[in-house]
């Protein structure tokens, strides 16, 4: 029995859930996926796949067995691929997640130029705010700004710092006063995102760079930072937000950085991936041309690098 392509097509009739369609997406017969299926099994000396005609279940063993498949057969991809790099053009399917409103901002106008640089290379991206789990979910690669590593399986690269202000609308600050310290904000109107690290808790330093740490009040939260913006430029509260999303909003005016003497500790935009992979070709040039990309970005339209 050829191991490896029983690992395989195993795998395949998992995420498939199905004998007939993992045939087809392995252009074999039904039957050959199911020799290859009960030849492991019997290899193995217990059953995988719980069977019936409406669907199929993992067994605890076969639930164990497909999440190594899942690795093993990764790392053959993997091995291929350096082996073929010399030779090759980077190609395949790139799967990368982002923040919606970073994705759509500044990573949806690059995209265009990487596909004609790289027409081997299939993009698959999803802008999602959310937490995820890159391995469990099958990501190559995750943007992230502020993100950290939430797992030792995870390698960070950083591309780019992100400046995080406190502002506000001038309609806001001319109806309910200008804030003067950070325990001010107590008595003011906040606007939240729901996704922040710290909560309704907003972290700053003060000249001397002592933290200084104050709970506030938001009536309004959202998990989307377009939304939290419209928000403030409306007049409706303070916002604590990266100036990759208000950077225009500050130089025309319609909102006003508050608390310039209590800056906020700066934000990095990172380029994370599986620390159990090898950089794989397609994974490297995407992070070389984002670093690249974001490096020629005038300042004030995207965090200066550091």
């Amino acid at each position: 029995m050829d191991r490896l392509r029983a690992f395989e097509v195993f795998s395949t009739v998992v995420t498939k859930a199905s004998f007939t369609k993992a045939a087809d997406a392995l252009d074999t017969s039904p039957a050959n996926v199911t020799r290859y299926v009960n030849e492991l099994e019997a290899h193995l000396g217990t059953r995988l796949l719980n069977r019936s005609s409406r669907k199929l279940s993992l067994t605890e063993s076969g639930t164990a067995l497909f999440e190594r498949c899942k690795a093993i057969l990764d790392d053959v991809a993997e091995a291929e691929a350096l082996a073929s790099t010399a030779v090759l053009q980077p190609r395949g399917r790139l799967r990368i997640n982002a923040g919606v409103t970073f994705g759509i901002r500044h990573l949806a106008p690059l995209w265009p130029a990487f596909m004609k640089r790289y027409p081997d290379i299939e993009l698959d991206i999803d802008l999602i705010d959310r937490v995820i789990d890159m391995v469990e979910e099958g990501y190559d690669l995750a943007i992230r700004v502020s993100a950290t590593p939430s797992s030792m399986n995870l390698v960070a690269r950083k591309l780019a710092l992100s400046r995080n202000v406190v502002c506000a609308a001038p309609a806001y600050l001319k109806r309910r006063g200008l804030p003067k310290t950070v325990a001010d904000l107590a008595s003011h109107a906040c606007l939240g995102f729901s996704y922040a690290a710290t909560g309704d808790e907003w972290h700053f330093n003060d000249d001397a760079g002592r933290p200084q740490r104050v709970k506030v009040h938001c009536d309004f939260h959202t998990n989307n930072g377009d939304t939290l913006r419209e928000a403030a430029v409306a007049g409706h509260g303070i916002i604590r937000v990266a100036t990759f999303l208000v950077g225009d909003d500050l130089r025309a005016g319609r909102l006003v950085q508050l608390l310039p003497n209590y800056p906020l500790a700066n934000t990095e935009v990172l380029a994370l991936y599986p620390s159990r992979r090898h950089l794989t070709a397609k994974v490297r040039v995407m992070i070389d041309f984002l670093s690249e990309a974001f490096k020629r970005t005038p300042p004030g339209e995207l965090p200066a690098r550091g």
